[in-house]
């Protein structure tokens, strides 16, 4: 997403931009916030102080920010999830980087979501796909990430330390909500993921022979314990081809695959299968989920393994169960 800069104002009273954008930095990487959620909040709030860089934001009431979410949908047709990501940037803007309240916060409008039933592999389908995949680190993500239910970046942010293979589980960190969990680790991959870290720790190795073999840590630890980015433990489970280098400086490490890539190469996999289903990465957890139901799981299980804080989210598998007839026999079929 563009941040872009600001000139400045006449008006004395006019943000400084790049003042903003340094204090919401340090406020996000204080709340442990994603960084996908630093580039959106940025982003919405770059926008906002653009369209209104001749005024005083300490003025402004709830008229001006329901004018410019509604403005995203009427005249940008924006979904309603961005819709809502701009306004909870501007809350933030207000509470967390200007120290304001908003006037009568209760009538800003928030954009309803269209309840829409995700979109569901069949189990011949999830197999078809599967013997489309490369037989490689991205083939093998493909199918991890429908044997535990992961989202795709939680699968990507997996460390070394995080797979048990003793209790053949995964502990995911830092999920949607800023929450941990655990799910298992499928024992139809747990050979494959063996023989792939065997693979990783050799290239491991070899990058610290060069002077190199440092991941990113969370930034607590990184200040606590700076060396730990060259440990074992820490390193990805599925990192990049290539080493990315600071240009800055100098230093060259490893970061995760891009999500991209394996995106790309689900996309290939569908087009051969034909299925004429959306399908995306998140579709597998989706599957995940409802072919647990079918199988006789209760829904307080596969809550806790999809990490879902309130139950009613996962409530909507049961209405995508593939049993015909919503699911329920007629009781003709039992005469």
């Amino acid at each position: 997403m563009n941040t872009e800069i600001i000139r400045e104002s006449n008006n004395p009273t006019a943000p400084d931009i790049q003042d903003i954008l340094r204090k919401l930095d340090a406020v996000i990487t204080a709340k442990h916030y994603s960084k996908r959620t630093r580039e959106a909040y940025s982003y919405w709030i770059s926008r906002f102080i653009r369209e209104h860089k001749d005024k005083n934001l300490k003025t402004f009431s709830d008229a001006e920010i329901n004018s410019f979410v509604s403005r995203l949908a009427t005249k940008e047709k924006v979904a309603a999830s961005s819709q809502n990501q701009a306004l909870a940037a501007l809350l933030f803007l207000y509470k967390n980087i200007l120290g304001l309240t908003i006037q009568s916060p209760e009538n800003i409008v928030r954009a309803k979501k269209q309840k829409k039933l995700p979109a569901v592999l069949s189990r011949e389908e999830t197999a078809k796909i599967f013997s489309l995949l490369p037989e490689n680190d991205y083939g093998l993500f493909i199918r991890l990430l429908y044997g535990t239910g992961m989202r795709l970046m939680e699968g990507l942010r997996l460390r070394v330390q995080d797979i048990d293979f003793d209790k053949n589980e995964i502990t995911v960190h830092c999920g949607k909500g800023a929450k941990d969990r655990k799910t298992m680790l499928p024992v139809s991959l747990k050979f494959s993921l063996q023989k792939h870290l065997e693979n990783v720790r050799s290239i491991h190795e070899a990058d610290c022979k060069d002077g190199f073999g440092s991941v990113p840590l969370p930034s607590a630890l990184a200040k606590k314990y700076p060396a730990a980015g060259k440990t074992w433990a820490w390193q990805w489970v599925f990192p990049q081809a290539h080493r990315w280098q600071n240009k800055e400086t100098g230093e060259q490490g490893r970061h995760h695959i891009d999500p991209s890539v394996i995106q790309r190469t689900l996309h290939e996999a569908v087009l051969r299968s034909g299925i004429p289903k959306p399908i995306g990465c998140h579709t597998f957890r989706h599957s995940f989920a409802t072919h647990l139901l079918e199988s006789g799981y209760d829904i307080r299980t596969i809550q806790e393994l999809l990490g879902h804080s309130d139950v009613s989210t996962t409530m909507v598998y049961t209405h995508v169960l593939n049993r015909g007839g919503l699911g329920v026999q007629s009781p003709i079929d039992r005469m």
